[in-house]
């Protein structure tokens, strides 16, 4: 059975959950009003039953270095150890949008294209929905074709800033 580490931190955003395994990586980050969410996908990705959570302070330093992101080290989530269940198409999409730099978008054909899927929008689309680690997987870096900031599960106003807060300015 996986063991789940988890800890809350308050951000400007409100509550955010986070859970890593007994090695330090991260297995979910997401915003306390959507734990529902993020239970569903742990569900799924560790089948119900097949983990358990267990209360931590800080676990390996990734309730600070998540505060220390938003209070302006953005650098930071670079650095943080990540471990995800999964389809392997999930994990490459998940793994591409950590090469996004801070600052820029893309917007998911290009990142079909770059997985050597043209065509494959929807299932990068699909795949970036079902992402469980926000912020530090980062898809809210991923933008509509049009620019239109679609498709965050942490709802639109939370891209807006995360993109703000790194350095991406919108029109």
């Amino acid at each position: 059975m996986l063991t789940l580490l988890e800890d809350k931190i308050a951000t400007p955003l409100g509550p955010l959950w986070i859970l890593c395994d007994e090695q330090f990586h991260l297995r979910a980050v997401e915003w306390e009003q959507h734990s529902d969410r993020m239970e569903q996908l742990l569900d799924i990705h560790y089948r119900a039953g097949g983990y358990s959570r267990i209360p931590a302070k800080n676990p390996g330093g990734l309730a600070d270095k998540l505060a220390d992101y938003f209070a302006g080290n953005i650098d930071v989530i670079d650095t943080l150890p990540t471990a995800t269940g999964g389809t392997p198409f999930q994990r490459d999409v998940w793994q591409m949008l950590r090469t996004i730099p801070k600052g820029q978008v893309m917007h998911y054909g290009q990142m079909a294209e770059q997985l050597g899927r043209p065509g494959a929008a929807r299932a990068v689309g699909a795949a970036n929905g079902s992402n469980p680690i926000s912020i530090v997987v980062p898809c809210h870096r991923v933008i509509g074709r049009n620019g239109a900031l679609t498709g965050y599960a942490g709802g639109v106003q939370r891209k807006e800033w995360l993109l703000r807060h790194e350095g991406y300015l919108l029109l």
